[in-house]
């Protein structure tokens, strides 16, 4: 397994994790459970190692697919600096994380003002993990590519010549 296969299998538990677990944390704010909040708390933690995990490989797997044809500089420059800002994102709600689970533990005062702050950079970190993805993703689905045009040609069955 080398470092692009290796991203590609550790790359989406950031992003799903923190989805998963900014429904499940608001679930818990909304029931006033803080077992439920703490779930979603593990589960940041876990996206935020999966991050340093996904930046760890990206160096290998970027080396990879730049000898790639359609693959642009420019399309992974922007992937990798989507990445860096949805990593940062994810290192601060990994540590906010587990202040929350420390708070909710030790019953303090201030821990629905932690899973409040928690739930606005999960927030962030949702919106920059769809960047990311789909920034990942056009890598090599050209399909999703903002400038993507499909190429037709006379073997394809669904491509209508005006003559006939």
């Amino acid at each position: 397994m080398n470092d692009a296969h290796l991203h590609m299998v550790v790359n989406h538990f950031p992003i799903i994790g923190t989805i998963f677990g900014l429904g499940v944390l608001i679930a818990g704010i909304f029931f006033k459970n803080n077992v439920v909040k703490n779930v979603g708390y593990v589960l940041f933690v876990v996206a935020a190692i999966f991050a340093a995990i996904s930046m760890a490989t990206g160096e290998g797997a970027e080396e990879i697919a730049e000898k790639l044809p359609s693959v642009t500089d420019e399309i992974i420059h922007e992937h990798e600096e989507m990445a860096e800002k949805l990593a940062l994102v994810l290192y601060a709600l990994g540590l906010v994380s587990l202040l929350g689970l420390f708070v909710n533990y030790k019953n303090h005062a201030k821990a629905n003002l932690i899973s409040y702050l928690a739930v606005i950079i999960a927030i962030v970190g949702v919106f920059l993990g769809k960047q990311t993805g789909t920034t990942g993703g056009e890598v090599r689905h050209t399909e999703i590519r903002e400038n993507f045009v499909p190429a037709q040609n006379s073997s394809d069955k669904n491509y209508k010549d005006d003559d006939n």
